[in-house]
């Protein structure tokens, strides 16, 4: 028996890195998670059990058990909303890669993508990528989300991967820690981790034109081991995230600027919508929370199947 950690899933074989080798697996029978059914029950920064394959002259072997989980990511597709997705596990910081243009990310997107982390007690950080492309316009709009998250208390860096500005506060911030990279197709994830280690030459490909969306260069999800101890997750560009295992009563509490002023709401089972006295209304009324995260929150509930207006 060998333990080991998935570098790469590719939905059959899996590749894992021990103290000593690389090992192709595949998995043993079927491997069941509490309360979990999802796509590929072994994923990206799992902690595994492997038996090699004695037989194979290919250094191959099957997984056994996946270790407990510290935390992970994870969601549902919007579209396909019975498929759930765990992204990686394991995780240090989940790095949002986000773009206002070419292609655009919504704060729909980046607050359920936000929720998801304070839901699973995964740190995150907005890095605002291709500042060199923007004009006056996307500027204002991008330094308008940075005081809108900045405020909450989450981190924010602007950085271009294609001109290598800003790099090095990225490199600083994920060394010795293993950290996923996320968001939609063509935001320069993969550009990123190209810009972050010299021994790395991850696919990247064009926005496509037509659509003005990212095409997806990265069909799986893979770790890498970078000069300065850190370890590094690209994962598949996302469209759409949904909410997973989660009541109506607990999405208020992913909101970190609704947690500081809910105590002061008249009923402590507050959901901030109809009810009086309501410290959140009254505090988005003075401009000391963002309309845009109420509307993200709003529709939060609506999608959620236990809503019921």
């Amino acid at each position: 028996m060998i333990l080991g950690t998935v570098y790469r899933s590719t939905g059959s074989w899996y590749k894992i890195v021990t103290e000593n080798e690389i090992i192709n697996c595949r998995i043993q029978g079927k491997i069941r998670l509490n309360n979990i059914k999802s796509t590929s029950p072994v994923v990206v920064g799992d902690k595994v059990i492997i038996q090699k394959d004695l037989l194979s002259d290919k250094n191959e072997g099957v997984i056994i058990e996946i270790k407990e989980r510290k935390n992970y990511i994870v969601r549902k597709s919007v579209k396909l909303s019975k498929q759930t997705h765990i992204i990686a596990s394991n995780v240090d910081q989940a790095f949002l890669i986000i773009t206002i243009d070419n292609p655009s990310t919504t704060t729909s997107f980046i607050d359920r993508f936000l929720v998801t982390a304070e839901a699973y007690k995964v740190k995150c950080i907005l890095v605002f990528n291709k500042v060199d492309s923007y004009n006056q316009k996307h500027k204002c709009k991008m330094n308008e989300l940075i005081k809108i998250y900045s405020n909450i208390g989450y981190k924010c860096v602007k950085i271009s991967a294609l001109k290598n500005i800003n790099i090095n506060i990225v490199r600083d911030l994920i060394a010795k820690k293993v950290c996923m990279f996320s968001g939609h197709s063509g935001v320069g994830k993969s550009t990123l981790i190209n810009c972050l280690s010299v021994n790395l030459d991850v696919p990247t490909s064009s926005i496509s034109k037509y659509h003005q969306q990212g095409q997806h260069t990265t069909t799986f999800a893979e770790m890498y081991d970078l000069e300065n101890g850190a370890k590094l997750i690209d994962t598949p560009g996302i469209k759409g995230f949904g909410l997973v295992n989660m009541k109506k009563s607990e999405i208020r509490k992913y909101f970190p600027e609704f947690r500081k002023l809910s105590h002061k709401c008249r009923f402590n089972d507050c959901l901030h919508i109809e009810e009086p006295s309501c410290s959140i209304k009254s505090a988005i009324a003075n401009k000391l929370i963002s309309s845009s995260r109420y509307s993200s929150y709003l529709k939060l509930l609506e999608d959620h199947k236990e809503y019921r207006n």
